[in-house]
Order: structure tokens, then sequence, then C-alpha cells
């Protein structure tokens, strides 16, 4: 994945960019970079200081310049949730709730003309008085 354009740090293998942290050399193809959401993860850095090209003073750097950058994001709220129904009532409610909104039935309907009518061509009619 090539480099994002807005890029706010730039080090020897890593840059902080606007898609968080990106490594620079593209031979990778994107494996290696780092969304802004992963920031924050621990041990963010195990499965890269395996790798024999891996700096971990640059990485580091970079790694602190861009959570300084980018903001953690929220944690999820813990809401207390009431359990919901079982699917068949919520179908059940669902069904009541159009069937109130149905339109009365009607005696039925008619269309009526008066006369009576001839196709000449396809996409001419013509009307008999």
């Amino acid at each position: 994945m090539a480099l994002h354009r807005d890029i706010y740090w730039i080090g020897r293998q890593w840059a902080v960019t606007g898609f968080g942290m990106q490594l620079i050399d593209q031979r990778h193809g994107g494996k290696f970079d780092i969304g802004i959401a992963r920031l924050w993860d621990k041990d963010i850095a195990g499965d890269l200081s395996a790798q024999k090209w891996f700096n971990p003073v640059d990485f580091a750097k970079g790694l602190s310049v861009a959570r300084q950058r980018h903001r953690k994001p929220p944690a999820p709220a813990q809401v207390d949730s009431v359990p919901e129904p079982p699917l068949a009532e919520k179908v059940e409610i669902a069904m009541a709730e159009v069937i109130k909104q149905l339109p009365p039935k009607t005696a039925g309907f008619q269309l009526k003309i008066a006369g009576s009518a001839k196709f000449l061509r396809p996409w001419r009619v013509r009307m008999k008085r």
C-alpha cells in the first residue's frame, strides 16, 4: 500500500501518516502498516521484532509521534442491556404494525371507458365515439 497523502513524520523505516504508522519500504506491500485504531494495542511490535530489517529505535520514535498525533479512539460504552425478545416475538410485533398500517379493502377496482377503441398501430390508439 502506498503511503497516505498526509505525512506528519518520516523516520528511517517508518512514517506517521493519516492512516496511522506505515512502513516506508514499499516492497512489503503494506503488510506491516498499522492503522490508527491499532496504535494503542499492547505488544504492537511483537511480530515485527522477529524481522531482520526491523529497527526498534525508529519504531519507538514513530510510535510515540503517532500516539501524540492521533487520539486514542474512545472505548465502547458499557450499557446495561435488557435481553432481546426471541426472533418470533419480533416478527409478530412487526407483522402487527404492518397490518395496522394497511389501507382498508375496497369492493374492487374497475376501469370504465366510454366508447370503444381500436388499435391502428402499436403506438397509436383510435377512439370511436
